[in-house]
């Protein structure tokens, strides 16, 4: 009998949870509903035995069926809700910045809005000696940087809120024309992240993308930061995948969605 044949309590429970955790991770706010094809393609699991799985999964409601797909069935939605309550959103989402901090080798940021300014609500800070200062707490402005390209994207008001304030330079590259500001939004807007090189700070880069709650309201700006000698456009560029991926997963896990979609923008 073929190894993927194998009846199931005959194999070793470990392999078989491993199976259906590699399914189960397969879903994503990008690709909610899937295929059996999209599935195996996903897992690399011969077909036997994904359609095996996904035929128990759905029979115990840990997948829903739709018509030729299937997505997370609701009764884990269910099982979620205990594991977040009770603890905090940045609890549940700052040790992802520590992953996105070892994978890029940058310090990894969480910034949240306030008033004019966008302040550091989380960190985990890159091992190079040469890097960034950023510390809890602190307060920078809202029209420069990634982040808070990122804030003023997908929270309408603080836009308004700048409309009567004057936009200080503090560099050579900081925007400080209103249109300008507007335009570079709009365009954050329309990618789902943000780069920016010397806009806050000379010789500093930085990358962004939006964390979202579960009625599609924006948390706050995840963020990728270093100097630019070692984040260049073209770094920047490659790590919009992994960045994007980090935000995807600090909004699943606060069991949020993106807005008007249910999907994130394509890269």
């Amino acid at each position: 009998m073929p190894k993927d044949e194998t009846p199931a309590k005959q194999q070793n429970p470990l392999l078989v949870l491993g199976k259906i955790s590699a399914i189960l991770d397969s879903f994503s706010l990008r690709q909610p509903v899937m295929s059996l094809a999209d599935i195996r393609e996903a897992t690399n699991l011969p077909a036997s035995t994904v359609q095996r799985l996904v035929a128990n999964l759905v029979g115990q409601g840990f997948l829903d069926r739709e018509d030729d797909g299937y997505r997370i069935g609701m009764k884990m939605a269910y099982w979620a809700a205990p594991a977040t309550r009770g603890r905090e959103v940045l609890d549940v989402i700052i040790p992802s910045l520590r992953e996105l901090r070892d994978f890029t080798g940058e310090t990894a940021c969480l910034f949240r809005a306030e008033q004019h300014y966008r302040v550091c609500v989380g960190i985990a800070e890159t091992r190079h000696a040469l890097r960034r200062e950023m510390h809890l707490g602190e307060l920078a402005p809202l029209h420069a940087g990634s982040a808070g390209r990122v804030l003023l994207a997908w929270k309408p008001e603080l836009m308004q809120r700048l409309q009567d304030t004057r936009l200080e330079p503090l560099t050579d590259a900081t925007i400080t024309g209103m249109a300008s500001l507007e335009q570079a939004v709009a365009q954050t807007r329309a990618d789902g992240f943000a780069i920016t090189t010397g806009e806050r700070e000379n010789g500093a880069s930085g990358l962004s993308a939006p964390v979202f709650d579960s009625a599609a309201g924006l948390v706050a700006a995840v963020t990728i930061s270093g100097p630019t000698m070692r984040m260049p456009r073209e770094q920047c560029e490659s790590w919009i995948e992994p960045l994007l991926d980090t935000a995807e997963r600090m909004t699943r896990l606060i069991g949020g969605r993106f807005p008007g979609e249910t999907h994130r923008p394509a890269v």
